[in-house]
């Protein structure tokens, strides 16, 4: 295409700067620095909440975080302590636990 001007805006990406962190996808959060700058720092989103394996319900007391957080939460935080907590919802759980008993 020899000769033909390029339609549209033409967009400058600065050294230094990733591409894909540009989108609305991502948080924008002002951090200032120690030297006085102000700087962009770009967050990402929450993941789904954690659904049931058996019926899909959203499971209560499981936290939505990246897993950078969840490595640092405590396990008693991380899911519920009954039997196969952060697994299956309550109601399945109580009617997995009679099949077992009954059998």
């Amino acid at each position: 295409m020899v000769g033909k001007k390029s339609k549209g805006k033409s967009r400058i990406l600065r050294k230094g700067e990733p591409r894909k962190l540009k989108s609305k996808t991502f948080k924008r959060v002002f951090v200032r620095t120690p030297g006085g700058r102000t700087v962009v720092h770009f967050k990402k989103r929450k993941p789904n909440k954690a659904r049931c394996a058996r019926c899909g319900k959203m499971l209560h007391g499981v936290p939505r975080e990246r897993p950078y957080k969840m490595r640092n939460m405590a396990k008693t935080k991380k899911r519920p302590t009954r039997p196969f907590g952060g697994y299956y919802c309550g109601a399945c759980m109580r009617e997995i636990i009679k099949e077992k008993v009954r059998t």
